[in-house]
């Protein structure tokens, strides 16, 4: 094949194609279509949440500590022991603390009996000197010796007294009604009570009342109150949600430091928040985790609607030919649609949680308003004629297999 013939069937082939680009698309329109979304106004519920980390304590927690040092003697509770108050829970060895007391009450008997005499005597020597009978000095002997006598009782009995407190310390009972939670001591195990008191045993006085004490960042703690609800996961028990109350928001803060890989410190502040639960099934144990969430926004059936709903306008290109705008003041409004009419309603909202917004007034439940609306390029059906085809389009599937089936 020549160059010129070359060409020639280039020009042949590039107006094949086009004519089958026209035949396409050349005689297709588009259009625009509006749809519009609409909604109820309808009662829901309007909450938004905080969320925070914590831990399970019980409401009460008593640590039960001794204020002597000694050998333990015996143990009468274990873990999970339930307790009255009162009730004898361990003992202490007796023999060193009654030999103290004993020393003691040794002690004060010989300053009582000295006591006694000297008073004796600085009575008859005070009458004697008051008759002249001797001298001022021997007097003023009696009376310091007297005086000393009287100080070495108080002492004494001093002594005594707490030789007396120490061995009752070595009967330890419990302080309250409760289950022991922690038991932090052996039989024939030394205490040494030193500087602190050393801790025996932990006692709570009611699982069926627990407390979570969760850490809130200062960014949200200006919207936690008291007595707002609660809700939390334990990882326990992951498929259950457990309900509770804000009961305290401590002023104290706490802050924790972190150095990153690039030696950057920072520091997060945070708020203790307490929140109280009931417990009756025993599910939630001390000291485990909670995932908390903390509604600062919490309304319950009340008339809501979308908040894309407040942000819609009927305006150009969204109308058609024979809408009607019917618009209204109000800083807030609502929109409905019924033959080819948008009419405004004012309305007044109260809170709002980012996602729906309450309607306090200004239309009525069931109301169908416009929420949205989306506009969608379509195109026309083609023009050419019904039956003929474009030789560059391929046939039906099963265009050559129904005829030989005729055949």
């Amino acid at each position: 094949m020549d160059k010129k013939q070359k060409l020639i069937a280039g020009i042949v082939i590039a107006a094949i194609v086009a004519g089958g680009a026209y035949w396409l698309f050349g005689s297709s329109k588009k259009k625009n279509v509006v749809t519009f979304a609409t909604t109820q106004v309808q009662k829901g519920d309007i909450s938004s949440s905080i969320t925070a980390t914590g831990n399970i304590e019980p409401v009460t927690e008593v640590e039960v500590g001794t204020q002597v040092s000694g050998i333990i003697d015996r143990i009468y509770v274990d873990y999970n022991s339930v307790v009255t108050k009162g009730q004898l829970i361990a003992e202490m060895d007796k023999i060193p603390l009654q030999n103290a007391l004993e020393s003691a009450k040794g002690s004060y008997d010989g300053a009582q009996a000295e006591f006694n005499y000297q008073e004796r005597r600085y009575k008859r020597n005070q009458q004697l000197h008051e008759k002249g009978l001797i001298s001022d000095t021997e007097y003023e002997e009696n009376l310091y010796n007297y005086q000393r006598a009287k100080s070495s009782l108080e002492t004494s009995r001093a002594a005594y007294n707490n030789a007396q407190r120490d061995l009752s310390y070595a009967i330890i009972t419990s302080p309250i009604d409760g289950v022991v939670t922690s038991r932090d001591v052996e039989e024939g195990q030394t205490v040494a009570s030193g500087f602190e008191t050393p801790t025996l045993f932990t006692i709570a006085a009611d699982l069926t009342k627990m407390q979570v004490v969760a850490d809130v960042d200062e960014a949200d703690i200006g919207g936690v109150q008291n007595g707002q609800r609660v809700t939390f996961t334990v990882d326990a028990y992951p498929q259950d949600v457990f309900e509770g109350v804000v009961s305290q928001i401590r002023l104290g803060s706490s802050k924790s430091s972190s150095t990153s890989a690039s030696t950057t410190s920072e520091t997060v502040v945070t708020y203790e928040v307490v929140i109280t639960a009931d417990n009756p099934d025993l599910k939630l144990k001390p000291r485990l985790t909670a995932n908390v969430n903390i509604y600062t926004v919490d309304k319950k059936g009340v008339l809501c609607v979308p908040n894309k709903a407040l942000r819609f306008y009927p305006e150009e290109p969204l109308l058609g030919s024979e809408d009607v705008v019917n618009d209204c003041e109000g800083e807030h409004k609502v929109w409905t649609y019924e033959n080819h009419v948008f009419q405004a309603h004012p309305v007044n909202v109260g809170l709002t949680n980012g996602i729906n917004t309450e309607i306090l007034s200004g239309i009525d439940e069931g109301t169908v308003i416009v929420s949205e609306a989306e506009m969608e390029m379509q195109m026309s059906e083609m023009t050419a004629p019904q039956g003929e085809r474009s030789p560059f389009m391929p046939g039906p599937p099963d265009r050559n297999k129904k005829k030989n089936e005729k055949k």
